[in-house]
């Protein structure tokens, strides 16, 4: 009798999100993450690389700096060197627009974005700086500004969905919906969504990552729950891509960034952070993310060929992971 593998049958799955005005596709897998056994996988998990609209200076790791050196400090440069290193999506970080840094406004997001949309021809995920009334101004000038370019706009949290939702829903854009590490209160911010006109293939859910550690253990729950409510109960406020900003999470941790000589047995920095990065991310693929926003070149390579050897088959090759851990 020839062997059959158990395998479950899903009510649910998650919603396709075109992203984009290039209209790349998020989600649509009808199964748990690698169970391709059971269901259908018709979009690989995209990988983005976060830039700022500044120069980080010294609040940028070392290997960071390194790896866009020249670049840092003109977002359109920085965009364009991201998309060369193989980045599917570019995540602008709107740290000027920091009440407590530069408390730079509307006209100068809007400048910013213009420069990367110049520069590339991916999508754009446009990210404030996580303060209410900040977000608010900088955040629902540029959907003003860019309406038609489906600009992937966040975080959209229970405090400022309103405002900067209506501005997103009126003028095409993705939103972002980022809820603090629960199940619960990630449907919560969809219903308020949804209730706000913005259709389900406008959603993609932000659980809030943490680093390493508990951060990321309990971020996985919560993805683990997200995705069975999604799929086994088709729960249809939770049928959304899944997003991890994770990259920023690892990079400023005081492991990523002590350098050797400071403390010679955590090894080389620059293959730490990037491994650091790596782990996490493979955790969340695990977990079924859509979407993972890195920081290091590296990391998306390394990343990338696991998703290629998951979707397309092939054998693992140690050489290729050497010349990344050697960085």
């Amino acid at each position: 009798m020839a062997f059959q593998v158990n395998t479950v049958k899903y009510s649910g799955k998650i919603n396709v999100i075109p992203v984009g005005a290039q209209k790349i596709n998020l989600g649509g897998q009808t199964a748990f993450p690698f169970y391709d056994f059971e269901g259908a996988f018709p979009n690989k998990p995209k990988l983005a690389l976060q830039i700022w609209d500044i120069d980080p200076g010294e609040a940028y790791s070392a290997p960071l700096a390194k790896a866009f050196a020249g670049v840092m400090g003109d977002p359109g440069a920085w965009a364009k060197k991201a998309v060369e290193y193989g980045a599917d999506i570019v995540c602008l970080v709107l740290k000027s627009s920091d009440p407590n840094d530069q408390n730079t406004g509307p006209d100068e997001a809007i400048a910013a974005t213009q420069k990367v949309l110049d520069a590339v021809d991916v999508p754009v995920i446009v990210f404030g700086v996580d303060n209410k009334d900040k977000d608010i101004d900088t955040l629902s000038a540029v959907c003003e500004k860019f309406a038609g370019k489906n600009l992937i706009i966040g975080p959209i949290t229970d405090k400022n969905y309103k405002r900067i939702g209506a501005q997103a829903l009126a003028y095409g854009h993705t939103v972002i919906a980022r809820s603090p590490i629960d199940v619960n209160l990630a449907k919560q911010l969809n219903v308020l969504l949804m209730d706000l006109g913005i259709q389900p293939d406008k959603i993609i859910i932000d659980p809030n990552t943490g680093g390493l550690g508990y951060g990321m253990e309990y971020c996985y729950s919560v993805m683990e729950r997200l995705q069975a409510a999604a799929l086994l109960q088709a729960d249809d406020k939770l049928q959304q891509p899944i997003i991890n900003m994770l990259g920023e999470e690892i990079w400023k941790t005081k492991e990523a960034n002590t350098p050797a000589e400071a403390n010679p047995t955590l090894g080389d920095q620059n293959s730490r952070g990037v491994l650091m990065e790596v782990t996490e991310a493979i955790s969340l693929l695990a977990a079924g993310t859509s979407l993972l926003v890195l920081s290091h070149p590296e990391s998306l390579k390394l990343i990338r060929y696991y998703i290629d050897l998951w979707t397309d088959g092939g054998q693992a090759s140690g050489e290729g992971i050497l010349k990344v851990v050697t960085v």
